[in-house]
């Protein structure tokens, strides 16, 4: 996996870092890595091999200001409403994209978190953040709806509706310190140790059943739209049963629990 705005590397058997790696730019979104994340989200979607990924931000200035508003703006000057729009929705499905892949995802979050990359790390499925974390959906500050790139679908459901419809129409600042009493984080921690943290947090998860892991990313993110807990409740049965069946047969790490 060659790229040129992103990078990627397996740090160890079963687990896998992907970095933002336009550090001088904050690790600003621009086309160039809309392409490679859609690229990279479909590769590692089909590796059997690493169990977790972990996401970061190249660099000491943030995790990720968003989209890289200097090189749109300049885009946008040749675009039509169609263009725009097509261009939107590529943006947004790259939190979508991340969500579908089957590893869990581990963000670790230091500096800004601001826009799009305030939804990749909403969409990651633990974030681990340093005390100099801070984020923003930031959308209503240049002149759009706060509503965009699925924080109005992925913010309500993590923190509440409440504080995120404060933190949507103002486009204000959350500290490090707010998003972990909310439950944003699972861990706050200083900076020198958010790299180690995460290790070791995947360390963990790689430790347990891979198809596990699987089945647990899907049933989380189908039961957040479950339309009763009898739905719930009928999902998980049956990944149970699945994984109970394969462990009986010998046939994963299942099998050391019967």
């Amino acid at each position: 996996m060659l790229y040129e705005t992103i990078h990627y590397e397996d740090l160890e058997p079963g687990i896998g870092v992907l970095s933002l790696n336009r550090p001088r730019l904050y690790n600003s979104v621009n086309k160039k890595m809309v392409s490679e994340l859609e690229s990279f989200f479909l590769e590692i979607g089909e590796r059997e091999d690493v169990n977790v990924l972990l996401l970061k931000g190249n660099g000491e200035k943030g995790f990720c200001a968003g989209l890289d508003l200097k090189e749109t703006s300049k885009l946008v000057e040749m675009w039509n409403a169609r263009s725009f729009y097509m261009f939107q929705k590529r943006l947004a499905r790259l939190v979508l994209k991340l969500r579908a892949i089957p590893q869990p995802v581990i963000c670790l979050i230091h500096g800004a978190a601001v826009g799009l990359g305030f939804s990749l790390a909403l969409a990651s499925d633990i974030r681990i953040g340093s005390k100099d974390a801070r984020f923003c959906a930031a959308f209503i500050n240049i002149g759009l709806g706060g509503a965009d790139m699925a924080c109005s679908y992925l913010l309500p459901r993590v923190i509440g509706a409440g504080r995120a419809s404060e933190l949507m129409l103002t486009g204000d600042f959350l500290s490090a310190e707010e998003a972990f009493n909310l439950g944003m984080l699972s861990r706050l921690v200083e900076r020198e140790e958010l790299w180690e943290t995460g290790v070791q947090m995947a360390r963990r998860l790689n430790s347990k059943n891979p198809l596990g892991l699987v089945l647990t990313k899907e049933a989380i993110n189908m039961n957040l739209d479950a339309p009763s807990l009898e739905h719930a409740l009928q999902l998980e049965d049956r990944n149970q049963t699945s994984l109970y069946l394969r462990g009986k047969a010998g046939e994963s790490k299942t099998s050391r629990y019967f």
